[in-house]
């Protein structure tokens, strides 16, 4: 499970061997400053852990990039990655990272000039970057990797226990168990490794949009009050984090959206001002559109003109989106972000462990099928809680009852039938948690 808060907390770490570099990003530019009139061009390879490896090949061959960056992180994933680590301590990245996205392409990776921004170290960067080494030494390829460190917090569990730290949504007191405290940092310390002349740099938790900003802070050299460029920056961040999905991956009219098989990933190409294109590698699939982009604008916002980062408090309700004529897969031009000074607060994710689950899966077909598959799950739950009771086992501590095909999650809004025929095709799920695996290994057998 995963507990939210706000707290302000002393700054993090770079760690990592690097020399000094020029700011401007592109290694054919000797200035420190970028060349007048241009642009970053940063192209998204991932919207979550195990997205597809096919976006390596397509934007580093077709995107004309100087930056790739990559988006691994979810509330869930640190919950996973912080498992893995306690079973090992080697573990805690995800490495698909390496032997997927990067292995493969380190050679041109390097021949290009790419340089790459990744918070796929998760709870464990170190390793992450340890790992990576090997491959650029098997590569035999002159990369330096730095590691964003000090979003970790585990070394103040107990003062912030102590401090009265609550859940930011439920307001939940803080948990006993638990097993990873993690802060959302920002930008600086990104766009910092990149003017030390780092090529590869890996973060662990961190704001989705910042692998994005960090680059443009790194190569337009933005000042920390210039609020509207950070703005600007952050919302170029927050529409392409998420991979496809800015692309039409999860669009609304789906139907429009053609050839999803080698759907598109999205590039940004933003200039010194903050205003930017965003649009794909020719000869994909996808669209882009005013809708899908506006889609992924307000994906996840909250406050519109209110959205709280480390760098920059964004204020984007009054963003621009017009569709560019003549883009292969379409194109738009995106302006208007405004920012103001952050808080003095960071988001803090930790997970801590809160029971086993079990899922059963059932097809159940036949008239009625909908209240047919509810009255087995009842069944079920019934008999196995009279078995729990005569073996002096406690209740589940949770339980969660789905029919798929009944538009439950539609709530009120669900139909009981189509165009006049009741359902009659239905997949039970049944969730169950208990603080006792013995419950739920014994489950099937009851």
């Amino acid at each position: 499970m995963t507990f939210a808060a706000l707290m302000g907390f002393r700054g993090p770490r770079l760690l990592g061997s690097v020399s000094c570099a020029p700011r401007w990003s592109r290694r054919r530019s000797a200035g420190c400053e970028p060349p007048a009139g241009a642009a970053v061009r940063i192209g998204c390879a991932s919207g979550f852990w195990g997205d597809t490896a096919a976006a390596v090949p397509q934007l580093l061959y077709g995107g004309k990039l100087d930056f790739l960056v990559f988006d691994y992180l979810s509330e869930m994933t640190m919950s996973l990655l912080t498992a893995a680590k306690a079973r090992s301590p080697v573990l805690g990245y995800t490495p698909d990272f390496v032997s997927a996205a990067m292995a493969p392409y380190i050679k041109d990776i390097h021949r290009k000039g790419v340089r790459v921004i990744s918070n796929a170290g998760g709870i464990n960067p170190l390793a992450c970057a340890a790992a990576l080494q090997e491959v650029v030494k098997k590569a035999d390829v002159d990369l330096k990797i730095a590691v964003v460190a000090g979003d970790d917090l585990m070394s103040e569990k107990e003062n912030l226990k102590g401090a009265g730290i609550t859940d930011l949504e439920s307001g939940k007191q803080f948990p006993e168990s638990i097993h990873s405290i993690n802060a959302y940092l920002g930008a600086r310390p990104i766009s910092r490794a990149l003017d030390l002349g780092a090529d590869i740099v890996v973060t662990g938790r961190c704001v989705d949009s910042g692998i994005v900003l960090g680059p443009l802070i790194h190569s337009f050299g933005w000042n920390r009050d210039e609020f509207d460029l950070l703005a600007a920056g952050s919302l170029a961040g927050h529409l392409i984090e998420c991979g496809a999905q800015c692309t039409g991956g999860i669009f609304t009219d789906w139907h429009a959206v053609p050839d999803w098989h080698n759907i598109g990933f999205p590039i940004i190409e933003c200039s010194s001002e903050g205003d930017f294109i965003l649009s794909k590698p020719p000869d994909t699939g996808g669209l882009i559109s005013f809708g899908t982009v506006a889609e992924q604008l307000v994906y996840e916002l909250g406050d519109p003109q209110r959205y709280l980062l480390p760098d920059v408090t964004c204020d984007f309700s009054r963003v621009s989106i017009t569709e560019i004529p003549g883009f292969d897969g379409g194109a738009v031009k995106v302006h208007g972000a405004k920012g103001s000074p952050p808080s003095a607060f960071y988001k803090v994710n930790a997970t801590y462990l809160d029971g086993f689950r079990a899922t059963a899966v059932c097809p159940v077909g036949g008239p009625k099928a909908v209240q047919k598959g509810k009255r087995t799950a009842e069944s079920i739950l019934q008999r196995t809680r009279l078995i729990f009771s005569q073996l002096g086992y406690e209740d589940y501590s949770a339980v969660n009852i789905q029919v798929l095909g009944s538009e439950d999650t539609y709530g009120p809004h669900a139909r009981r039938s189509i165009d006049g025929v009741s359902i009659q095709w239905s997949v039970l799920k049944l969730l169950l948690t208990s603080f006792n695996v013995s419950i739920l290994l014994s489950f099937p057998q009851l």
